[in-house]
């Protein structure tokens, strides 16, 4: 197989799977005949093969994916004309909390929020996907240490967390996290301070959105008539 025929088929493998394709997937694709070096190659030459196209081939944490540029999502969203769904303060407080302070404990949380943490919002984070128990903390009750996921990263469109921006306070942690979620599953962009690249589709992200029995989604402890 040359090397058009293998970009070929490396760049039908991306478009067709609906995960991100790591190198070691990229590597079982050709039994082993290519190295990681030239998959490499390979993907950055459809980078910019790609590059005047509406889809870009980017690396995340799990691997290497097409998606859709920003600046068509004024066009995907005719197709998906819902409302965004709604999230509550202590779902978004929550999350930015792991996501900056990870590892971290419920109890470490709670401290931060100043607030009682329900166990529900936990564990729906951690039915998405988004943060998982790593560890115990070596004190009275080994607490779980909470962190986030590839999966999470995968959903920000990012490679590690280092590409997370640089916040100086909880509060504004909250907002950027806000500024992610609260836009529709298409395209969501997380940006305070420093530009981000903008996140890509986000799979599932109707977690903390009503439920069809009309059930509202979990409200704040400190103010639960408005969450």
């Amino acid at each position: 197989m040359n090397t058009a025929q293998a970009k070929r088929v490396l760049e039908t493998a991306l478009l067709c799977s609906a995960q991100p394709l790591s190198l070691r997937e990229m590597r079982v694709l050709f039994e082993d005949a290519l190295g990681a070096d030239t998959l490499r190659h390979m993907l950055s030459d459809l980078q910019q093969e790609w590059a005047q196209r509406g889809l870009a081939l980017v690396s995340v944490a799990s691997g290497w994916r097409f998606q859709s540029r920003p600046e068509l999502r004024e066009f995907l969203d005719r197709l998906h004309p819902e409302k965004p769904p709604k999230y509550t303060r202590a779902a978004l407080e929550t999350l930015a909390i792991i996501a900056y302070r990870q590892p971290v404990t419920r109890g470490d949380m709670e401290d931060i929020r100043g607030v009682t943490i329900n166990s529900q919002i936990l564990k729906q984070l951690e039915d998405r996907g988004w943060v998982e128990v790593i560890g115990h903390r070596e004190t009275v009750g080994r607490p779980g240490l909470y962190a986030t996921t590839r999966q999470f990263l995968d959903d920000l469109g990012l490679a590690s967390l280092d590409q997370l921006p640089l916040l100086s306070t909880v509060d504004h942690q909250t907002s950027a996290l806000a500024g992610l979620v609260d836009e529709e599953p298409l395209q969501a962009a997380l940006s305070l301070g420093t530009a981000l690249e903008e996140a890509p589709q986000l799979v599932g992200a109707d977690l903390f959105a009503n439920d069809e029995s009309g059930s509202p989604p979990l409200a704040d402890e400190e103010n639960p008539e408005h969450p």
